[in-house]
């Protein structure tokens, strides 16, 4: 299967309980009305586009109805679609890649969203589809786990992984990271850090001291800083953005397991409110199942027959 065909088979859930809940409105109410407009609104949010996200796209619809003329209810999908399109952007927004030297990707998010997997399967496309040398650095170091988990998937990725003991300094593990990575002629390195947000003080201040020390050694690091997202928490995917853009200049989104979620939806949510791209999605356990996400791609595999 090529990824599009397994993007739109991970995206059925949420083709199921998006679009499948907008056709159901509009083939009841086939006359374009006050009502159908008040169902196909409830529609979207229940799709997880969210309360605000869902209101501008229906007011927009509403217009460009009004200004087209439109009279029946299934006329509106076109409209939608593009309308959903616009919110996502027409184009894919790429890694930010320090040319002509290392590149340092701070990669963030709460703990259990996937974040280990994610940063294994990033290093696998910069490496095989990108021709870069990837060095990991295990900067969560409150949990074991964690850096035994980044080892097992910098193995699987071809990945050079930087740890220290549990409990180390996490600035310092990304120190260690960053001559690591010069050391070895790697292109990029990607640190991993912990997501303790009920200690948010804490959090914070750990992430502005692996900045600042990154900084410091690269100039202009860290390039990127991606906030992993699990797909199935939904809305609440939205509190956690805004909760780390206060900790940290999220630069770009990994959004996982849309494959196994009818939550999809909340991706149009992000983009909208939120103003951070989603870079990278990803839709099934397969090393390469995380790719740069492709507004336009996405849109047609959730509205696809």
């Amino acid at each position: 299967m090529s990824f599009f065909e397994r993007l739109k088979a991970g995206l059925q859930k949420t083709k199921e309980a998006l679009i499948g809940q907008v056709n159901t409105v509009m083939s009841v109410f086939r006359k374009i009305d006050d009502d159908l407009f008040d169902e196909l609104e409830e529609a979207l949010i229940r799709g997880d586009v969210g309360v605000a996200t869902s209101a501008k796209l229906v007011e927009e619809l509403r217009r460009e109805a009004r200004q087209k003329g439109l009279k029946n209810g299934d006329e509106l999908l076109p409209l939608l679609k593009e309308l959903v399109a616009e919110r996502l952007g027409s184009g894919a927004a790429p890694l930010r890649l320090n040319e002509g030297g290392l590149t340092v990707i701070l990669v963030v998010g709460v703990n259990g969203v996937g974040k280990t997997t994610t940063i294994g399967k990033l290093a696998r496309h910069l490496r095989e589809d990108r021709g870069l040398k990837v060095v990991l650095a295990a900067a969560d170091t409150f949990r074991a786990a964690a850096m035994d988990q980044l080892k097992v998937w910098g193995e699987r990725a071809g990945a050079e992984v930087v740890a220290g003991p549990e409990g180390a300094d996490p600035a310092a593990v990304a120190f260690d990271g960053v001559k690591a990575a010069r050391a070895s002629g790697a292109d990029v390195l990607i640190v991993d850090t912990a997501g303790r947000l009920h200690n948010k003080a804490h959090l914070m201040a750990e992430l502005g001291k692996i900045a600042r020390v990154l900084g410091r050694e690269v100039p202009g690091a860290p390039h990127e800083t991606l906030l992993v997202l699990d797909a199935t928490t939904g809305q609440n995917a939205i509190q956690q953005t805004r909760l780390f853009k206060e900790t940290v200049p999220v630069t770009g989104i990994a959004l996982t397991k849309l494959d196994g979620t009818a939550k999809g939806g909340v991706v149009v949510a992000i983009a909208d409110t939120e103003q951070v791209p989603v870079k990278f999605i990803g839709v099934g356990e397969r090393l390469d199942d995380l790719q740069p996400f492709d507004p336009r791609q996405f849109v047609e595999a959730l509205f696809s027959e």
